[in-house]
């Protein structure tokens, strides 16, 4: 949600995406209706929750990055929902079938409608679809239908292979064989739109009409960088049904000020821990916090624009950057435990991670054999520059990356540091511009579980989010490929060849996976937290509801 300003780019992870946190709010407002001053009242259970103020209008095709996204997920519905585990489930869908991986039929069930009155129709999907697609509306989640025929990237065209059966039926033809395709369709930009949408899109982006387990409280529900207000959607009957009478996410402008309003009682629901409590959240709410696996990464991108970083020099210089950096140790000392080190270039919870592949040992901390491939690179062309490392200083991402670059420095005898940007976005326009002069952060939280969607988003050579520059014939041929399988398990067999190949050429140094940490107050129970680091807020509860 990408988790870019993307959904899909973990920038933060999160825009990242999870961990960016947009400016403004200390803390609820006087008006905030909390779980934790409700339980064991009648009043109604609102779940409060940190959030980050959406970057983009609240369209189903434009959310590209995950504060968003949460949102999102909260108020529309799509043909499958996720699990904890990143399995499926079917929603407003009844069936998704093929016999050919290519042309798909997915069938709807009966009944579902918007928070108008609408209904869920097949229209409400193609419609919604055929608009995300068209270049002239600039969508960020066009390219998730890339592979549906009939789109273009250079000019508007219509999805011809999307064909409305009847109001509960259509059928999807795709370029080439996908097994992994229904993974996909739990993500926002898969979801459905009601055609009042379509008369003022930036008014609906404004006040989204959706057909989730929430939606909008009501006129002023969004307080922009303040807050978010949603309430339980009465007429939703999907797999998600609402625990809880409504869920308000509030904008922090920093992961301290969340965290104190959590340990003050003000916030029910965090899942974002500041770095200086890494070593204590656990204590600080003894059996009421989350250390586990997430699908995020966080990693270096090197721009093969930039002067030394292409070509014979280039590689040898990836390989050096990557082995003077000790993952093991930063991971343990400055994460304490709640980061893993990188052994390829997804996420361990998804199916076809491997700590085994070919080439690898690029990532393992070795100082002298860093300290060879770095006179091997100034034999060709000798280094006298400063290696910049930029990140976004709105979220906790200093204290690592000063740790990196010190590690660098230490072992190639260079000078390193970081180079800090206010915002996300501010850190995101170089990148977007080709202006970078150094280094960047860049990390990658799923928007779907598959292999797939960690690899083919960044690294062809005309992906979406390749903003570095790093094209490569062999990697276009490799990501064709498994594109194309036939089955989800010759999927995951050429996907693992294609990280092969980006273990050689380095266009993202890996460093390491991002565990999802959170921590709830003593007013809620069943909280639990999915795949992708979001916490399933729908099933939360009051603790004497």
């Amino acid at each position: 949600m990408a988790r870019s300003i993307m959904k899909g780019l973990a920038f933060a992870a999160t825009a990242a995406t999870a961990l960016s946190l947009a400016a403004c709010s200390d803390g609820a407002s006087d008006s905030d209706a909390s779980s934790s001053d409700q339980a064991g009242s009648t009043d109604p259970v609102i779940i409060t929750a940190n959030g980050t103020e959406p970057l983009y209008p609240l369209v189903t095709t434009e959310i590209q990055e995950s504060g968003s996204g949460k949102i999102m997920t909260a108020l529309f519905a799509g043909l499958v929902s996720y699990n904890a585990d990143g399995s499926i489930e079917m929603d407003v869908a009844e069936s998704i079938e093929s016999d050919d991986n290519i042309t798909w039929t997915v069938t709807l069930k009966d009944g579902q409608k918007f928070t108008n009155g609408e209904a869920v129709t097949s229209d409400s999907f193609v419609d919604a679809w055929q608009y995300g697609a068209l270049l002239s509306n600039a969508q960020g989640g066009a390219y998730f239908f890339d592979n549906i025929v009939g789109y273009s990237d250079s000019e508007d065209s219509e999805l011809t292979g999307l064909t409305v059966v009847d109001d509960l039926t259509f059928e999807v033809e795709l370029t080439a064989p996908q097994s992994d395709w229904p993974l996909r369709l739990g993500y926002t930009a898969y979801m459905p739109m009601p055609s009042v949408a379509y008369e003022d899109i930036a008014a609906y982006g404004e006040n989204p009409i959706g057909n989730g387990p929430y939606m909008l409280e009501g006129e002023g529900a969004w307080l922009h960088n303040e807050q978010i207000a949603l309430v339980a959607n009465p007429d939703y009957t999907g797999v998600r049904q609402a625990q809880n009478d409504g869920l308000t996410f509030v904008f922090y402008g920093s992961a301290d000020a969340a965290y104190a309003d959590a340990q003050a009682g003000n916030l029910d629901v965090l899942d974002e821990i500041p770095d200086n409590a890494l070593a204590t959240f656990e204590s600080d709410f003894e059996a009421r916090s989350v250390n586990q696996a997430a699908a995020i990464n966080q990693g270096l991108n090197i721009p093969f624009y930039l002067d030394h970083w292409s070509g014979e020099e280039g590689e040898l210089r990836r390989a050096a950057i990557s082995m003077a950096i000790n993952r093991e140790e930063i991971t343990e000392t400055i994460f304490d435990g709640t980061r893993s080190p990188a052994t390829d270039f997804t996420s361990p919870v998804v199916d076809g991670w491997s700590d085994s592949l070919a080439g690898a040992e690029v990532l393992d901390y070795d100082a002298e054999a860093a300290q060879a491939l770095w006179a091997e690179a100034d034999a060709i062309a000798p280094y006298d520059e400063t290696f910049t490392i930029d990140y976004n200083s709105d979220a906790p991402h200093q204290i690592w990356v000063d740790a990196v670059a010190n590690s660098i420095s230490n072992v190639l005898g260079i000078e390193a540091q970081g180079n800090p940007y206010p915002s996300f976005s501010a850190s995101l326009e170089p990148r977007v511009g080709g202006t970078l002069t150094g280094a960047t952060r860049a990390g990658w939280q799923a928007d779907y579980p598959s292999l797939a969607n960690f690899i083919a988003p960044l690294f062809g050579s005309t992906s979406t989010y390749n903003f570095e520059g790093y094209a490569s014939d062999e990697m276009d041929a490799a990501l064709d490929a498994a594109a194309n399988a036939e089955s989800l398990e010759q999927s995951i067999e050429l996907y693992q060849d294609a990280e092969e190949i980006l273990m050689a050429d380095l266009p993202m140094i890996p460093l390491w996976y991002q565990n999802v940490v959170g921590v709830w107050s003593e007013t809620v129970d069943n909280v639990d937290f999915g795949w992708d680091s979001a916490p399933l807020y729908y099933e939360i509860t009051g603790t004497e509801s």
